[in-house]
């Protein structure tokens, strides 16, 4: 009804439930969890960007621990938490 094609899960995160959407250029990640604390969750925002060295630089340099994340292929990717404890993904596509 929205439009949105459902993709599927890279391998490495298929076992942890959830569902994975297509619009255009954008996707659309759903999972579940029963975590009311921030600072536990797996729900976040992803950024896509262009230039991951920087970006995790510039955070390291604010002070921000870098978190490793599952790899999967065809991406480099790395999380953080905002003050607030809230979960932050910042991926770079590979070609």
């Amino acid at each position: 009804m929205l439009g949105l094609r459902e993709i599927p899960k890279p391998p490495a995160l298929a076992q942890r439930g959830g569902l994975w959407f297509e619009l255009g250029q954008s996707q659309l990640h759903i999972g579940a969890e029963n975590a009311p604390e921030r600072r536990g969750g797996k729900a976040h925002v992803a950024y896509q960007v262009q230039d991951l060295a920087a970006i995790q630089q510039q955070l390291e340099a604010a002070g921000c621990e870098i978190l490793a994340s599952i790899p999967i292929p065809g991406m480099q990717r790395f999380e953080s938490r905002d003050p607030f404890g809230n979960r932050l993904e910042f991926v770079c596509l590979q070609e």
